[in-house]
């Protein structure tokens, strides 16, 4: 005997409810009683019932798709992973599903946006790496598209935005290679086009200010550098360092580069230099000697920025949803 797919019809018998009620409760909508909408979605689930979601898109307009636009890049490990996690933990049983779509290195980071927003592909969008002025965000407000960005911009304009406070993490960091010693600073920047790179400059510059301390920001080399390149940078400029010297790393590879390197050179960390590392993995756990570190929850990140586009899509005011996200104590990883 041939099976056949459960459809709305299916539920609606089972449950004894309207084809409409049903269709409405499996939709989470507030006007169903709440005790209505469990028992609906469980017998959908008994059923193995499945949306049509062609057939959704035309009765509704809304493809019940949330789009997470990913720049692949390695400063971060597990970065698309971790917050693709949270968002999918934020969207569980909501009846909207994850597409993830890719920003490839070298093509203008708008066209990915532009073409959701022609083809109807999703019902909001995520994106990281904001620029002061960016082109995404400008496009997306004009087509009144909900959208989230991990990041912030220079725009007038409010936006619905979850964020990481890097001039906190930054003033931070670089108060702790203070106390513990160092008679100089140093930081590698990202590209100066990403806002982030605004906020941790301002957050490593108060610092600096307040302690008088000589600084170093390397010119020739960025976050987004290869390893083997920042590696090759502080190669070429530590020999001019005072000792001890301190570098705030706003992430793990630039972290373990840079440790490597100088280990190699014959110097001793903890007595010839200090890092403190933003971290957002496990990886520096597994690192000795243990790093200085101050933790970003990347997974949290994207179950905040899951929540809010929820609410956005059903028009929320996206000065609701400006999330500012604290540097977290990372003392379990602390050096002795």
């Amino acid at each position: 005997m041939a099976y056949k797919k459960p459809t709305l019809k299916t539920v609606a018998e089972k449950t004894g409810l309207a084809v409409t009620t049903v269709s409405r409760a499996l939709l989470d909508s507030p006007q169903i009683a709440l005790e209505t909408r469990k028992r609906v979605a469980a017998a959908a689930k008994e059923l193995g019932y499945v949306p049509d979601r062609a057939a959704q898109r035309l009765r509704t307009g809304k493809t019940r798709v949330i789009s997470l636009i990913l720049e692949p890049h390695n400063e971060i490990p597990d970065f698309g992973r971790s917050m693709i996690a949270g968002l999918s933990y934020a969207l569980k049983g909501t009846g909207f599903h994850l597409t993830i779509t890719p920003e490839f290195q070298g093509e203008p980071p708008i066209d990915p946006v532009r073409y959701i927003l022609k083809n109807h592909l999703a019902d909001g969008l995520i994106f990281s790496r904001t620029e002061l002025f960016d082109e995404r965000v400008k496009i997306l407000q004009e087509a009144g598209f909900p959208f989230v960005t991990h990041g912030r911009t220079e725009f007038t304009s409010p936006h619905a935005f979850v964020d990481y406070d890097n001039d906190a993490f930054a003033y931070q960091a670089a108060r702790q290679l203070i106390e513990l010693g160092c008679v100089q600073l140093g930081i590698v920047l990202p590209p100066g086009k990403f806002t982030f790179c605004q906020y941790l400059k301002y957050g490593f510059m108060r610092a600096v200010r307040e302690s008088g301390l000589p600084f170093d920001i390397p010119d020739d080399v960025s976050l987004d550098s290869p390893a083997e390149a920042i590696q090759a940078s502080y190669r070429a400029r530590f020999a001019g360092f005072p000792r001890p010297f301190g570098v705030v790393c706003a992430g793990e590879t630039s972290a373990l580069a840079i440790s490597s390197t100088l280990i190699e050179e014959g110097l001793e960390p903890g007595r010839d230099f200090h890092l403190v590392a933003k971290r957002t993995s496990n990886l520096l756990n597994l690192y000795r000697p243990a790093f200085n570190s101050i933790y970003e929850d990347i997974f949290e990140a994207g179950e905040l920025m899951g929540q809010s586009i929820l609410k956005l899509v059903n028009g929320a005011p996206v000065t609701d949803h400006q999330i500012l996200m604290q540097p977290t104590a990372d003392k379990a990883n602390r050096a002795a």
